[in-house]
């Protein structure tokens, strides 16, 4: 199994297979607009605008699971984003990211890294590679433009 079985609905609901991003990276984090670490959407458009040329996909799953700093609706979400940060990479709808009805996403996760793998709080990050493999995990305190995290989406773009 990889990150490639498995789809998020965007806020818009479309679905967004994560399978359309084989071949490239992802990076999958899930976001608040009332959190301290909201001001990190700004680089995370940055990201995707420096990268996206070259294959980076940046997606955005809004929860509400961490200190009810998620509590709008879909539709606000993307106002908040768009209005604030200027945000273009994909949103999907709310989802939980934690918990025995997490998205599947988070619960594969949890099974290939292990419980410490799933989210502690808002922004956690997760860097999917092109084959769809685990690369590596970042908490909220690392931000988007982080050394670290540049350099390993750098080896994963052609």
């Amino acid at each position: 199994m990889s990150a490639h079985d498995f789809e998020f609905l965007t806020v818009t609901g479309e679905a967004l297979p994560l399978s359309r991003f084989a071949g490239k990276p992802v990076l999958i984090v899930n976001t608040a607009s009332r959190c301290g670490f909201t001001p990190q959407y700004r680089d995370l458009q940055g990201l995707w605008e420096r990268y996206r040329a070259r294959g980076l996909t940046v997606i955005g799953v809004p929860s509400n699971d961490f200190g009810a700093q998620e509590p709008g609706t879909e539709e606000e979400i993307v106002e908040f984003c768009e209005v604030n940060y200027a945000v273009s990479f994909p949103l999907t709808a709310k989802q939980q990211v934690v918990g025995a009805e997490a998205h599947p996403f988070y619960l594969w996760i949890s099974e290939t890294a292990g419980e410490d793998a799933r989210p502690r709080w808002n922004f956690h990050k997760y860097l999917i590679g092109p084959s769809g493999e685990l690369v590596e995990i970042y908490p909220s305190k690392v931000g988007p433009l982080d050394a670290g995290l540049v350099a390993e989406i750098e080896k994963l773009l052609p």
